[in-house]
């Protein structure tokens, strides 16, 4: 049936050549354009690119994206000018020149009619989408299409990379500071080298202390974009990356770390609108970092102020979160915060922790989802909720460390209350680690979303690789890991830590990551 189609689209095409150079038929000048196409994460290269329309601001692209990318059958009648698309019982009918179409014989109104551009058919994209069920994504600042079919959508998974910006791990280098060319350069061989492993979204860390890697008017710049807290590059770095990322049909989430201040003790070399500079008595002391009071509805609001900065002003795909909430070990003085803000009366303080998260969380979600519905908003806590010694509907795992009793993140309740649109357990641990084994913690994780509207990610360790960790001497052992997801409809796709490792193709990862993921 393919052969048949290619056949026919070849013999279309040369039909509508011919036919289209008769001088009846109408034609319109089109802007010269940079507007890019990619179908189900592939780049559709057309001799005709789409356009915008001014003023109705209606996207018209190359029949062949239709006809030669979907499988679709086409007919064009030279008579009346009219071409008809065909596929899955669905049939569309639309004529140069005029101002509706017929879709299975339905009279539908058109934004814009057919035209015919240097020999090739355009069809109105929105309406042919929408009635051949195609899920259209329109990047502006990148000037790019996505379009997934439902095939696509079933079959694409997320696969993704954490970049992380804090102590310049993946970018940028601290040898670019003060060089925007440079911190540019690097990004976009980033970007190459990762789309080149199958990779088609980041996850990038726009907040690593309570400091910013775009223009903020709550928080500083960051001091890992040109060394010193405070000191502004000659470029929006955020701006930039979506621009990138999206220009490769790849999908751009911006990570924040929400609570931690500082990495490090010392005030002096913060900037003077640092959070800990300008409310000091919302910082807490914890270990050798600094951490903002998730007690205190002031603190987490103005966290929730900074964040949605971006949501507003940027083309982002997702908000994500780390699993920096409270701290896993160490002491936290919030005792006074305790008697100051315990409004619902809560007699235990670790409970009274959780439910300042679980507030916190709820509250992001609602002020991003009334901003931008189309966002998605995601959280990726540490993997082990609950030990079964803890807690029956633990997982079976003997972890010292657990979300719930130690960073007090209450995921379950996220995931129940639909707080969150996906969440990412880090299950940094092998398939052969007695207390923390892979395939039990992806089992128990499935069976936490089954049912819910939350989307399951999960979190993968190639830093680990060549490490003396149990599993982790060979570098089938993240293959192995993908495929044993492939159990689970819950799993739609898999996150890695970090960038760096994926680049240093750890134990020749790279090569097993390409053929896994059948890159092109």
């Amino acid at each position: 049936m393919k052969l048949f189609y290619r056949s026919w689209f070849m013999i279309l095409s040369l039909v509508l050549c011919i036919s289209l150079l008769n001088p009846n038929v109408i034609t319109y000048a089109a802007k010269p354009s940079t507007i890019s196409i990619y179908l189900d994460g592939n780049k559709i290269n057309s001799d005709v690119p789409p356009y915008i329309i001014p003023k109705i601001n209606v996207t018209m692209v190359p029949l062949s994206v239709i006809s030669k990318n979907l499988g679709a059958g086409v007919s064009w009648l030279q008579k009346t000018k009219t071409v008809t698309i065909t596929q899955s019982g669905i049939t569309l009918s639309m004529t140069i020149g005029q101002k509706f179409a017929l879709a299975n014989g339905e009279r539908v109104n058109l934004d814009a009619t057919v035209q015919a551009i240097n020999g090739r058919v355009m069809v109105p994209l929105r309406f042919v989408s929408k009635q051949m069920n195609l899920n259209v994504t329109w990047y502006q600042s990148a000037q790019t299409i996505k379009l997934q079919t439902q095939e696509g959508l079933a079959d694409n998974s997320l696969k993704g990379a954490w970049v992380s910006t804090v102590y310049n791990l993946d970018w940028p280098s601290s040898k670019s500071y003060g060089n925007s060319t440079q911190q540019q350069q690097e990004y976009v061989q980033m970007l190459d080298e990762l789309q080149g492993m199958g990779i088609n979204t980041v996850f990038v860390q726009v907040r690593p202390s309570a400091d910013s890697f775009y223009p903020s008017n709550l928080v500083p710049w960051s001091r890992f974009l040109q060394g010193e807290q405070g000191l502004a590059p000659d470029y929006d770095p955020l701006a930039f990356m979506i621009e990138e990322t999206h220009r490769r049909g790849m999908e751009f989430h911006a990570w924040f770390n929400p609570f931690r201040a500082n990495t490090g003790e010392k005030t002096e070399e913060l900037a003077s609108n640092h959070v800990a500079v300008t409310h000091p008595e919302w910082i807490v002391q914890s270990g050798n970092k600094m951490y903002i009071n998730p007690g205190i509805p002031e603190a987490r609001q103005h966290i929730i102020d900074a964040i949605m900065e971006v949501v507003n002003n940027y083309e982002v795909d997702g908000v994500h979160l780390d699993d920096y909430f409270y701290p896993s070990s160490g002491a936290f003085a919030d005792d006074l915060t305790y008697l100051a803000y315990n409004d619902s009366q809560i007699l235990n303080k670790a409970d009274w922790r959780r439910d300042n998260i679980n507030r916190f969380v709820e509250q992001l979600g609602k002020s991003i989802h009334a901003a931008k519905p189309q966002v998605q908003f995601g959280i990726s806590p540490f993997g082990v909720w609950r030990n079964q010694s803890m807690d029956m509907t633990g997982s079976d795992t003997k972890a010292s460390v657990t979300a719930y009793d130690n960073m007090y993140a209450d995921v379950r309740t996220w995931i129940r209350q639909d707080w969150i649109d996906y969440v990412v357990p880090q299950i940094y641990w092998s398939l052969s680690l007695p207390i923390a084994r892979y395939d039990k913690l992806v089992d128990w994780w499935a069976n936490e979303v089954r049912g819910t509207k939350v989307d399951l990610y999960i979190g993968h360790a190639p830093y680990k690789l060549g490490t003396p960790e149990v599993g982790w001497n060979n570098a089938q052992e993240i293959i192995n890991q993908l495929k044993y997801n492939k159990n689970y409809f819950e799993v739609k796709g898999d996150i890695f830590f970090s960038a760096k490792d994926l680049r240093k193709n750890p134990l020749g990862l790279i090569p097993l990551l390409q053929a896994y993921y059948k890159v092109r």
